[in-house]
């Protein structure tokens, strides 16, 4: 009866061996096909004829009288949601949409209970469709990075150029002005994906945008705007950044 049972025995302890102890077992990277990226871009922004006519209400408006002028806006961030699935393992195809908003502002008090108000904002919200190749992985125990190029078409949607003054002098009116218009734009992108054992993973990369958006109008009218110099007015919200995301494995 102990010869029987003795073969079972030793089967178990010579697999149990050979698989290691439990604790020394390592997890791999999870590399999940379609990933949700939640992220924010620190950019810097050109402007273009926004920051003009901020140039223009400073030099002609603000400083003649000794007030201190509006800040040029040349920075913002862009805060995107994105999907990115993998079709192959080296290439994902991904589309989101953001939003990327700065804006200006000045108070001045010329006397009690006396008020005026200047703010300048400018807002676009880039929905893209693109692709990223990935090139060969560095794996280290449970942890994966592979670097990667992406590159792809953005449609410029619900652009905004704001211009207000708030008074209570009637020597200086409240007034209000919004342009807008639609445009193309386009990116490119480099970086690093990291993949660890667990849903989450971590992208860091540096971004080129190409955000021109021409031939703003009056929203209020329709009519078109025109900078100082008699051209169609130019928002200009390209810029390089540096982007931080969490994809989250679904």
């Amino acid at each position: 009866m102990i010869r029987h049972r003795l073969g079972p025995v030793l089967a178990l302890v010579a697999a149990a061996t050979l698989s290691g102890p439990v604790g020394e077992a390592h997890a791999a990277a999870e590399i999940h096909k379609l990933n949700l990226t939640l992220s924010g871009t620190a950019t810097n922004i050109d402007g273009g004829d926004f920051n003009e006519t901020i140039d223009f209400i400073n030099r002609t408006a603000l400083r003649p009288q000794g007030l201190e002028g509006l800040d040029e806006i040349t920075m913002g961030f862009l805060f995107d949601a994105e999907l990115r699935y993998f079709v192959r393992q080296n290439f994902a195809v991904s589309f989101g949409v953001g939003q990327l908003r700065s804006q200006t502002k000045r108070e001045f008090l010329p006397a009690l209970q006396q008020s005026i108000a200047l703010r300048g904002e400018v807002l676009t919200v880039p929905v893209h469709l693109g692709g990223t190749y990935y090139l060969q992985p560095y794996n280290q125990g449970d942890f994966q990075a592979r670097a990667f190029m992406g590159a792809g078409l953005a449609s410029l949607v619900y652009n905004k150029v704001t211009f207000e003054q708030v008074s209570t002098i009637p020597q200086a009116p409240t007034f209000h002005q919004k342009f807008t218009q639609d445009a193309p734009g386009y990116y490119g992108e480099f970086g690093v994906h990291m993949f660890f054992a667990a849903r989450y993973s971590v992208i860091l990369s540096g971004v080129y945008r190409s955000a021109v958006i021409r031939g703003m109008v009056d929203q209020d009218t329709g009519n078109p705007v025109y900078n100082f110099e008699g051209r169609p007015y130019t928002l200009d919200m390209s810029g390089f950044g540096a982007r931080f995301g969490v994809a989250i494995g679904l």
